[in-house]
């Protein structure tokens, strides 16, 4: 494998691939150091030191770091990746019938979701955008800095296009990639801001090293624990519950069909990272009030002072809902984009069953079955992973936001990268060989 891939390298068609990914993610980072107007850079900075790996540490890492700069790319792409999922569950849970139409109408109808899910995402965006603006105006740091310099009407106005075009743009970016460059576009873009913060980790903990706050031996202690983490994701990610599918044997003309021995992959961990995104999606309302307007009361009752108190990422009471919205979502996920019964209903068409178990209904109770047991248990490995490294973290003392969130979309990014690079060597070794096949009958022939 690694010598096709290295072969595949001097393809001059992969070369451009490889080097026009590189230039849109080069092109993404730049615009994350470009700073929107009349911004305090140094308060915002102050801000986020001040916070300490809070919700505004967990939104800058989807940024790619863009938020603790306050840049043109500020918002990142959560809100396309917010609209792309909201169009996914609604066509899995059969709420439009028009778009329920659209998904069979092919390559037309695929246009057509694209874009009105590009429509929501300018939505998403400007709601997004207003209210990141209108609480730039009202934020300060704990010294007392404003984070606006001028928050006149006209710089309102001004950012929030800028904002709602800088999201915009890392679409078209990600459509760019996933056209003409490797992998999907949106992914590689998150993954891109995610390793950028490797390096900066790296550094830090070397420097702790120097100054005697960090022994040898804890370093390698949290690199084998970083390690296995990483391992034990790679293995869930990949891992699949594998139920034997038998065809019949049947006659179609002077032709024996059938008798062959199958399976239905199903996947451990069947949501990915969507059920953590729209768990933060949902609690991110009280702790954005609560991080940006931090004295907002009504009738005298000190509200986000309360939410502050209570509902924050260190709390108890955050993280046993923020565990509850993450397994109800991949419930919910699966329910929508996996069907027992249609799944048996085809099965049944096919002549094919599960040995021990009757066709039809009784097929699509088992598979149903399967399917919970199966999601309980990737729930909770999702649920575990997105809360406990904030709590290693937290008593490890270690100085860098080391997020399940995080590990889940690298390793789940890398999988995919690499197996649409394997799909491109095998094609090119196909399409090798078909070109020697087409070479040697000419051959024969003459």
């Amino acid at each position: 494998m690694l010598k096709n891939f290295i072969d595949t390298l001097k393809v001059p068609q992969f070369q451009e691939k490889v080097l026009f990914t590189l230039l849109a993610i080069i092109a993404y980072r730049i615009g994350t150091v470009i700073p929107i107007p009349g911004i305090n850079i140094e308060a915002v900075k102050s801000m986020f030191a001040a916070q300490k790996n809070g919700f505004l540490d967990f939104l800058n890492m989807f940024s790619g770091g863009a938020l603790n700069r306050m840049s043109i790319f500020s918002l990142g792409v959560m809100p396309y990746i917010n609209a792309s999922i909201i169009m996914n569950l609604m066509q899995g849970a059969h709420v439009i019938p028009y778009l329920d139409k659209l998904a069979k109408e092919g390559e037309h109808g695929k246009k057509k979701i694209s874009k009105i899910t590009k429509l929501m995402t300018l939505v998403i965006a400007t709601i997004h955008s207003f209210g990141l603006t209108m609480a730039l105006t009202k934020m300060s740091t704990p010294t007392r800095m404003c984070v606006v310099i001028d928050p006149s009407s006209s710089w309102i106005i001004l950012t929030i296009a800028t904002l709602v075009t800088g999201t915009i743009l890392i679409m078209w970016l990600g459509e760019q990639i996933t056209e003409k460059g490797i992998g999907n576009g949106v992914s590689i873009i998150i993954f891109a801001g995610i390793v950028e913060r490797l390096p900066h980790a790296v550094i830090n903990i070397v420097k702790l090293v120097n100054m005697e706050e960090f022994s040898i031996l804890f370093v390698l202690i949290l690199a084998f624990i970083v390690t296995g983490v990483l391992v034990l994701v790679v293995w869930v990610e990949t891992a699949q519950r594998r139920i034997p599918i038998h065809y019949a044997k049947r006659m179609i003309g002077r032709r024996m069909y059938g008798g062959q021995t199958s399976f239905l992959p199903i996947k451990v961990d069947q949501s990915g990272v969507i059920a953590v995104i729209f768990s933060v999606s949902i609690l991110s309302a009280p702790l954005a009030l609560a991080q940006f307007t931090p004295n907002w009361a009504i009738w005298n009752f000190p509200l986000t002072k309360k939410i502050g108190q209570y509902i924050t990422n260190d709390s108890i009471i955050y993280n046993l809902v923020y565990v509850s919205f993450i397994i109800f979502f991949c419930y919910f996920y699966n329910s929508i984009s996996f069907n027992p019964k249609e799944l048996a209903e085809n099965m049944k068409k096919s002549a094919a069953f599960i040995p021990g178990i009757r066709p039809g209904e009784p097929t699509s109770i088992y598979i149903q079955k399967v399917l919970e047991k199966v999601t309980l248990s990737g729930a909770l490995f999702v649920a575990s992973l997105a809360v406990l490294p904030d709590y290693l973290r937290s008593i490890m003392k270690v100085p860098f936001f080391f997020g399940g969130t995080s590990l889940l979309i690298v390793v789940g990014v890398s999988l995919d990268t690499i197996g649409q690079i394997e799909s491109y060597i095998i094609m090119r070794h196909y399409e090798g060989f078909a070109k020697d096949a087409r070479i040697k009958g000419k051959w024969f022939k003459r």
